[in-house]
């Protein structure tokens, strides 16, 4: 109801009417479709907040670090390689090309310009005006003196040759035109040509008549036809069916639509409540007593197996150790002190000889019963 009130305006009209009175069937149609809209789209409103919590956690803790390591790996393929290829080898070299063209072409090219080509373009210049211009203005003199003189000569053949083409040659062909032409052509079109014409056109202005006629008729059974089997059905069919229809679907889209968003709405406060309803059951359910399992149970378990088991079986283990490195060194000892006396039986007694200082520090022998190596027990046996 709260909801309803809010779609409403601050006058209590609804935004989709214009103030008029609703109908019994808009009153039917509400309050089912509204209930089986909010029925439909809970579910659907829960999944897509489910789907956008696990889109936000994949984004925080899976798509950040990939596109930050996805940036950086691209920058340190693509971008890194051309900085440091521009910075250290294309601007270096550039840099030294341009050098390079300055010293082997600006520099010879300006000089060149400046002690060559200079003075010999001053040079040309001098010449130009102090020696061919007077010879040119000359020749243009003599040039357009026989010009004139050739054209003089040229307008009066042309002339003669005018008058000649047109008393010998023009007058002679217009005459033939116009009587073996132009006479028999007028004769023909004034005598045979237009009669004839003009009885086409009568006989076509007739024919067009009588077929406009045709036409006529034929088009004005054909329209009245048309109105009384399409035109007057549809008119009906429109009247008295599809605006009625129309009308009863235009509500129902309306409804429908109001309904989906007050549905949408309410599983908007729908859905929080629920997930943190089967967060808080979950956390009560399992988390609390994994917990207190853990804290309770596990741990004091944990401390006794670790102080009455573990860890007198680890003395144990280190003392067994301990004991066969023994039984191993005395092994050994044993086993070298009978291939000394082997060695005595069968070869007699080596001569001694001093061994050789060794740089290494000597390492005190091991306690014995009926040894020992502590500063007392040197002392006493000295």
């Amino acid at each position: 109801m709260e909801l309803e009130k809010r779609s409403q305006g601050p006058s209590g009209r609804r935004p989709g009417g214009a103030g008029a009175p609703e109908g019994c069937l808009v009153v039917a149609i509400r309050m089912p479709v509204r209930i089986v809209a909010l029925v439909l789209v809970v579910p659907v409103r829960m999944a897509w907040d489910a789907l956008a919590a696990a889109g936000r956690f994949l984004y925080r803790t899976v798509g950040r670090p990939v596109g930050r390591a996805l940036v950086w790996l691209a920058r340190a393929v693509c971008v890194w390689p051309f900085v440091a290829l521009w910075r250290w080898v294309l601007v270096p070299a550039g840099r030294g090309l341009a050098w390079l063209a300055r010293m082997l072409v600006v520099v010879p090219a300006r000089w060149a310009q400046r002690y060559l080509l200079a003075p010999l373009g001053r040079g040309l210049v001098w010449l130009y005006a102090r020696v061919l211009t007077p010879l040119g203005q000359g020749g243009w003199w003599l040039l357009r003196s026989g010009g004139a003189v050739l054209a003089a000569v040229g307008t009066g053949l042309w002339a003669g040759a005018v008058w000649l083409g047109r008393h010998l040659v023009v007058v002679p062909v217009r005459w033939l035109l116009r009587y073996l032409v132009a006479v028999p052509a007028l004769w023909l079109y004034a005598r045979v040509l237009t009669p004839a014409g003009r009885a086409l056109a009568s006989c076509a202005r007739g024919v067009a008549r009588l077929v406009g006629v045709v036409l006529t008729g034929g088009a004005a059974a054909l329209l009245w036809s048309g109105r009384v089997l399409l035109v007057a059905p549809a008119a009906a069919l429109r009247r008295w069916v599809l605006v009625p229809v129309g009308r009863v679907l235009g509500v129902v889209g309306r409804e429908l639509g109001q309904a989906l968003g007050h549905a949408w709405r309410v599983a908007g406060y729908v859905s929080p409540a629920v997930g943190r309803f089967l967060a808080a059951l979950f956390r009560w359910v399992v988390v609390e007593p994994v917990r207190w399992v853990y804290r309770a149970v596990l741990t004091p378990v944990g401390h006794v197996v670790r102080d009455a088991v573990l860890r007198p079986a680890a003395q144990a283990v280190r003392g067994a150790g301990r004991a066969a490195r023994q039984a191993l060194a005395a092994a050994r000892e044993t086993v070298r002190q009978a291939r000394a006396d082997v060695r005595r039986a069968l070869f007699g007694e080596l001569p001694q000889r001093d061994a050789p200082a060794s740089r290494e520090p000597r390492r005190p022998a091991g306690r014995t019963l009926d040894g020992s190596t502590t500063a007392l027990t040197h002392l006493t046996k000295d």
